[in-house]
């Protein structure tokens, strides 16, 4: 707990990856669905070959795409293959589930004054709608950074947290990342920015241990009680881990 408590003192802007964190955009809308749309429709294009089997099989429509995207760079196909999982996205917003504290706490760090920026590789039209929503969208700004048509650029590259830094006018040492997947902690990491991991479960707790991620979250309930109180103690169903 004092890890946590000491990283926010440290911070005067968080930035939230947004699948995870701050909803479950898939929550209705699964997305081994999405991952699989994309895959059929590269088979029906005769374009399988740019997939490994176990890139085939994946259940995370971002993986497809960045797989494409380092395969076949900038071509026609790419850039409909993205647009057809923005469209997903869209759709996946009337069905999200919002993370249990996230919303309390995005608007108990702007009471407090902290800056705030999303850094994600879902379509930022996709993070607008859903945060229009739910109240959130003046919470963040003009500081939304999700996937550009550089789909190199998805994480685990630190674009979006260097766009967000840029854009917030804070440097890394002064930020702070809350991520749920290994690409959010390699991006920080490479972005020189502190990683909070958030792992709703054992299984993505293990996966951003072995990632390198030092503190782990098991609700963002735990984040808004050190964020509101500031003080010490264990906190049940938190876990603060170092390599």
């Amino acid at each position: 707990m004092s890890d946590l408590r000491e990283l926010f003192d440290s911070a005067t802007c968080v930035l939230f990856d947004f699948d995870g964190p701050v909803c479950r955009l898939f929550a209705g809308y699964p997305a081994e669905g999405v991952a699989a749309d994309l895959v059929g429709r590269l088979r029906g294009q005769g374009r399988e070959g740019l997939l490994t089997e176990d890139e085939a099989r994946s259940d995370d429509p971002h993986a497809v795409l960045r797989a494409v995207a380092l395969t076949a760079p900038g071509s026609g196909f790419l850039a409909e293959l993205e647009a057809e999982l923005t469209r997903h996205e869209l759709l996946a917003t009337e069905t999200a589930d919002p993370t249990p504290a996230a919303d309390e706490l995005i608007h108990d760090l702007q009471l407090r004054g902290y800056g705030l920026a999303i850094t994600t590789n879902n379509s930022a039209s996709v993070v607008e709608r859903y945060l229009t929503g739910h109240g959130l969208v003046d919470c963040f700004g003009h500081h939304i950074h999700g996937r550009t048509q550089d789909l190199l650029r998805l994480k685990p590259d630190p674009d979006c947290l260097l766009r967000a830094l840029d854009s917030t006018r804070v440097v890394a040492e002064r930020a702070l990342m809350i991520g749920d997947t290994p690409a959010d902690c390699i991006a920080a990491r490479k972005a020189g920015v502190a990683f909070v991991g958030y792992a709703r479960n054992e299984a993505k707790r293990d996966l951003l241990l072995s990632a390198g991620a030092t503190t782990v979250v098991a609700s963002m309930g735990l984040v808004l009680d050190v964020v509101v109180r500031k003080q010490g103690g264990t906190g049940g169903g938190m876990s603060v881990n170092r390599c």
